[in-house]
Protein backbone atom coordinates (compact mmCIF):
# COMPACT_ATOMS: atom_id res chain seq x y z
CA UNK A 1 0.00 0.00 0.00
CA UNK A 2 1.52 3.44 -0.93
CA UNK A 3 0.99 5.83 2.35
CA UNK A 4 3.06 8.57 1.83
CA UNK A 5 5.10 9.81 -0.80
CA UNK A 6 7.83 12.56 -1.20
CA UNK A 7 9.63 13.85 -4.54
CA UNK A 8 9.11 16.50 -7.54
CA UNK A 9 6.40 18.46 -8.55
CA UNK A 10 6.13 17.83 -12.55
CA UNK A 11 2.52 18.89 -13.27
CA UNK A 12 -0.65 20.08 -12.12
CA UNK A 13 -4.33 20.30 -12.70
CA UNK A 14 -7.45 21.92 -11.32
CA UNK A 15 -7.85 18.20 -8.74
CA UNK A 16 -4.31 16.62 -9.08
CA UNK A 17 -0.48 17.14 -9.48
CA UNK A 18 2.10 14.14 -11.12
CA UNK A 19 4.60 13.35 -8.53
CA UNK A 20 8.25 12.16 -9.53
CA UNK A 21 9.29 9.95 -6.95
CA UNK A 22 12.59 8.40 -8.41
CA UNK A 23 11.80 8.17 -11.76
CA UNK A 24 8.34 7.34 -11.37
CA UNK A 25 5.53 9.27 -11.93
CA UNK A 26 2.63 8.99 -9.46
CA UNK A 27 -1.29 10.80 -10.10
CA UNK A 28 -1.87 12.12 -6.90
CA UNK A 29 -5.84 13.80 -6.32
CA UNK A 30 -4.96 16.41 -3.93
CA UNK A 31 -6.26 18.52 -1.07
CA UNK A 32 -6.22 22.19 -0.97
CA UNK A 33 -4.19 22.09 1.62
CA UNK A 34 -1.83 20.02 -0.07
CA UNK A 35 -1.77 21.76 -3.15
CA UNK A 36 -0.63 24.84 -0.98
CA UNK A 37 1.70 23.19 0.08
CA UNK A 38 4.02 22.59 -3.45
CA UNK A 39 4.76 23.96 -6.69
CA UNK A 40 5.52 22.38 -10.00
CA UNK A 41 9.33 22.22 -9.78
CA UNK A 42 9.49 22.07 -6.23
CA UNK A 43 9.58 19.18 -3.84
CA UNK A 44 6.10 18.02 -2.40
CA UNK A 45 5.23 15.68 0.50
CA UNK A 46 2.24 13.41 0.24
CA UNK A 47 0.52 11.31 3.21
CA UNK A 48 -1.74 9.03 0.58
CA UNK A 49 -4.79 7.19 0.49
CA UNK A 50 -4.78 4.12 -2.17
CA UNK A 51 -8.36 3.48 -3.54
CA UNK A 52 -8.30 -0.10 -5.57
CA UNK A 53 -11.52 -0.58 -7.73
CA UNK A 54 -12.26 -2.98 -10.66
CA UNK A 55 -12.17 0.28 -12.97
CA UNK A 56 -8.95 1.49 -11.11
CA UNK A 57 -6.23 2.63 -8.57
CA UNK A 58 -6.50 5.93 -7.47
CA UNK A 59 -4.17 7.86 -4.75
CA UNK A 60 -5.59 10.69 -2.52
CA UNK A 61 -3.16 13.00 -0.98
CA UNK A 62 -2.86 14.89 2.28
CA UNK A 63 -0.36 17.59 3.76
CA UNK A 64 -0.78 15.79 6.95
CA UNK A 65 -1.56 12.93 8.78
CA UNK A 66 -4.58 14.62 10.49
CA UNK A 67 -5.78 15.41 7.34
CA UNK A 68 -5.31 12.30 5.86
CA UNK A 69 -7.20 11.07 9.31
CA UNK A 70 -10.20 13.43 8.51
CA UNK A 71 -10.58 12.00 5.22
CA UNK A 72 -10.45 8.37 6.05
CA UNK A 73 -13.53 9.57 8.51
CA UNK A 74 -15.40 11.49 5.72
CA UNK A 75 -15.08 8.11 3.11
CA UNK A 76 -16.27 5.94 6.21
CA UNK A 77 -19.90 7.88 6.01
CA UNK A 78 -22.26 5.71 3.66
CA UNK A 79 -22.77 7.94 0.50
CA UNK A 80 -19.60 9.88 0.19
CA UNK A 81 -16.95 9.15 -1.55
CA UNK A 82 -13.47 9.84 -2.02
CA UNK A 83 -13.54 12.33 -4.71
CA UNK A 84 -16.70 14.09 -2.42
CA UNK A 85 -14.43 13.58 0.46
CA UNK A 86 -11.16 15.23 -1.36
CA UNK A 87 -13.69 17.67 -2.19
CA UNK A 88 -14.67 18.51 1.09
CA UNK A 89 -11.00 18.92 2.05
CA UNK A 90 -10.36 21.15 -0.73
CA UNK A 91 -13.01 23.83 0.29
CA UNK A 92 -11.88 23.75 3.82
CA UNK A 93 -9.24 22.43 6.60
CA UNK A 94 -9.35 19.55 8.30
CA UNK A 95 -9.71 21.84 11.36
CA UNK A 96 -12.14 23.96 9.58
CA UNK A 97 -14.07 20.71 9.29
CA UNK A 98 -13.75 18.96 12.81
CA UNK A 99 -15.40 21.94 13.79
CA UNK A 100 -17.93 21.97 11.83
CA UNK A 101 -19.03 17.97 12.40
CA UNK A 102 -18.55 18.97 16.01
CA UNK A 103 -21.18 22.03 16.19
CA UNK A 104 -23.19 20.14 14.06
CA UNK A 105 -22.81 23.09 11.15
CA UNK A 106 -24.73 21.65 8.57
CA UNK A 107 -25.16 25.11 6.55
CA UNK A 108 -21.38 25.52 6.43
CA UNK A 109 -20.37 21.27 5.44
CA UNK A 110 -23.75 21.93 2.42
CA UNK A 111 -21.68 24.73 0.99
CA UNK A 112 -19.34 22.54 -0.50
CA UNK A 113 -19.87 21.72 -4.19
CA UNK A 114 -21.26 18.42 -5.04
CA UNK A 115 -22.23 18.03 -1.36
CA UNK A 116 -26.11 18.40 -1.20
CA UNK A 117 -27.55 19.40 2.23
CA UNK A 118 -29.00 15.61 3.08
CA UNK A 119 -25.34 14.54 2.81
CA UNK A 120 -24.21 17.22 5.30
CA UNK A 121 -26.69 15.97 7.69
CA UNK A 122 -25.98 12.38 7.34
CA UNK A 123 -22.02 13.36 7.83
CA UNK A 124 -23.05 15.03 11.11
CA UNK A 125 -25.12 11.86 12.16
CA UNK A 126 -22.67 9.75 11.37
CA UNK A 127 -19.37 11.69 12.80
CA UNK A 128 -20.90 14.01 15.48
CA UNK A 129 -19.70 12.88 19.24
CA UNK A 130 -16.60 10.97 17.17
CA UNK A 131 -14.34 14.43 16.70
CA UNK A 132 -12.24 14.42 19.45
CA UNK A 133 -11.24 17.29 22.03
CA UNK A 134 -8.10 17.89 20.68
CA UNK A 135 -9.38 17.75 17.31
CA UNK A 136 -11.21 20.44 17.98
CA UNK A 137 -9.24 22.96 19.87
CA UNK A 138 -7.41 23.34 16.95
CA UNK A 139 -10.05 24.75 15.00
CA UNK A 140 -10.85 28.28 14.23
CA UNK A 141 -13.29 30.56 12.61
CA UNK A 142 -17.39 30.54 12.78
CA UNK A 143 -19.11 33.35 14.31
CA UNK A 144 -21.59 32.66 17.14
CA UNK A 145 -24.14 34.88 18.18
CA UNK A 146 -25.16 37.16 21.10
CA UNK A 147 -24.56 35.50 24.50
CA UNK A 148 -27.68 36.25 26.78
CA UNK A 149 -26.48 35.05 30.33
CA UNK A 150 -28.52 34.36 33.10
CA UNK A 151 -30.32 30.90 33.71
CA UNK A 152 -29.84 28.32 31.61
CA UNK A 153 -33.13 28.28 29.83
CA UNK A 154 -32.12 31.84 28.74
CA UNK A 155 -29.25 30.52 26.64
CA UNK A 156 -29.14 31.45 22.86
CA UNK A 157 -29.70 29.27 20.18
CA UNK A 158 -26.34 30.11 19.53
CA UNK A 159 -25.00 28.52 22.90
CA UNK A 160 -27.24 25.94 22.63
CA UNK A 161 -24.90 24.83 19.55
CA UNK A 162 -22.04 25.08 21.42
CA UNK A 163 -23.33 23.36 24.29
CA UNK A 164 -24.42 20.91 22.42
CA UNK A 165 -20.93 20.19 20.58
CA UNK A 166 -18.94 20.06 24.22
CA UNK A 167 -21.55 17.10 24.75
CA UNK A 168 -20.38 15.95 21.89
CA UNK A 169 -17.16 15.32 23.28
CA UNK A 170 -18.68 13.51 26.19
CA UNK A 171 -19.61 16.33 28.77
CA UNK A 172 -22.86 16.16 30.60
CA UNK A 173 -25.27 19.26 29.84
CA UNK A 174 -24.97 21.19 33.23
CA UNK A 175 -21.00 21.50 33.39
CA UNK A 176 -21.37 22.56 29.26
CA UNK A 177 -23.72 25.11 30.48
CA UNK A 178 -20.93 26.46 32.85
CA UNK A 179 -17.87 26.46 30.50
CA UNK A 180 -20.22 28.29 27.79
CA UNK A 181 -20.89 31.18 30.29
CA UNK A 182 -17.38 31.25 31.58
CA UNK A 183 -15.86 31.18 27.48
CA UNK A 184 -18.46 34.15 27.28
CA UNK A 185 -17.29 36.12 30.30
CA UNK A 186 -13.21 35.70 29.19
CA UNK A 187 -14.11 36.64 25.82
CA UNK A 188 -14.46 33.75 23.48
CA UNK A 189 -17.41 34.66 20.94
CA UNK A 190 -16.82 32.23 18.10
CA UNK A 191 -18.03 28.71 18.49
CA UNK A 192 -14.84 27.42 18.23
CA UNK A 193 -13.43 29.74 20.62
CA UNK A 194 -16.28 28.97 22.80
CA UNK A 195 -15.03 25.51 22.97
CA UNK A 196 -11.59 25.71 23.22
CA UNK A 197 -11.81 27.86 26.17
CA UNK A 198 -14.23 25.24 27.71
CA UNK A 199 -12.04 22.75 27.53
CA UNK A 200 -8.90 24.66 28.02
CA UNK A 201 -10.95 25.33 31.89
CA UNK A 202 -11.62 21.33 31.90
CA UNK A 203 -15.16 21.82 31.12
Amino acid sequence: MVAYLRGRVLTTTAETMIVDVNGVGYEVYCSGAAFAKAAVGGTAELYTHLQVKEDGITLFGFASPKEKEMFLRLISVPGVGPKLGIAVLSSMSGDDFAAAVATADVKRLSAVKGLGKKTAEKIVLELHGKISAAEVISAGGGELGGYAGGGEDRLSASDEDAVSALMGLGYNRADSVRAVRRAHDGGARSTEEVIMAALRSGV
